[in-house]
């Protein structure tokens, strides 16, 4: 009948592996942690990029817009309007003072 003895080198190599496993748990679990974390910010930091660059194709968009709606204008329509905008009004306010004052005399 053989011996139901086992070995003691045999039980401390298996109490080692088995203490060695436990013992990595808690160092894998934070690092798998961290890998998590860095992952969504880098996720986070890619959208973030993603968001600016269309903002700047909307802002090209816009302003390519206002310089061809710029350009689109009639030249006269656009002076007029200008010179509508530029008015004060004081010269012509003026001009139909010293219109009236000379019918008088």
């Amino acid at each position: 009948m053989p011996d139901p003895l086992v070995n003691p080198m045999v039980t401390d190599a298996v109490t080692q592996s088995n203490v060695k496993v436990v013992a990595e748990s808690p160092a894998m679990a934070i690092s798998s942690l961290y890998q998590a974390s860095a992952h969504s910010t880098g996720i986070l930091f890619e959208n973030a990029v993603a968001a600016q660059q269309q903002q700047n194709i909307l802002a090209q968009a816009s302003v390519n817009q206002g310089v061809m709606q710029i350009y689109s204008m009639d030249t006269m329509a656009g002076a007029g309007a200008t010179e509508k905008v530029g008015q004060s009004g004081t010269a012509d306010n003026l001009t139909s003072l010293l219109t009236v004052l000379n019918a008088f005399s």
